[in-house]
């Protein structure tokens, strides 16, 4: 139980961060990535660059496009952004609250199991105990390891 407590405490201050972060979409890279777009608002050239990294020139045309293709490694993006006096912000942010995901699934594993039973049960002719169905699933929910839900 306390497992459980402290696994939703987790989820709701994870909510809240996320909450803080606002529309995801305000973070999406510039067309041709962020660190062209930087170094070209610094006014500064590739060469510039590749000087301040360490590299050739041609290394920093080919960061730009790795960054672009989304293949660039994220050290690599970290010294780049050091070279440019920029931070990289690295988050995996969830397209809903966690809380609403784990809710949701949790659903999904108990109608999955509640609904082999109600099937046999009305195969042999006996009728599903009264109640509320939803009160059904709430318990089940209960009743399970949460870790269970994802596999």
């Amino acid at each position: 139980m306390r497992r459980r407590k402290a696994a939703l405490q987790s989820r709701s201050r994870l909510d809240e961060r996320f909450e803080e972060i606002g529309a995801v979409r305000r973070f999406a890279p510039p067309v041709r990535g962020w660190i062209k777009a930087i170094r070209e608002g610094l006014g500064m050239t590739a060469e510039q660059l590749a000087k301040r990294l360490g590299v050739k020139q041609p290394s920093v045309t080919a960061l730009e496009q790795s960054e672009g293709k989304g293949t660039i490694e994220l050290a690599t993006l970290r010294r780049v952004a050091a070279a440019l006096d920029c931070t990289v912000v690295y988050a995996l942010v969830p397209n809903q609250p966690l809380e609403a995901m784990v809710r949701d699934r949790a659903r999904h594993f108990a109608k999955r199991r509640l609904a082999p039973v109600e099937h046999t049960m009305l195969l042999e002719n006996q009728s599903v105990s009264p109640g509320d169905p939803e009160a059904r699933i709430d318990e089940v929910i209960r009743e399970t390891n949460p870790r269970l839900f994802w596999d």
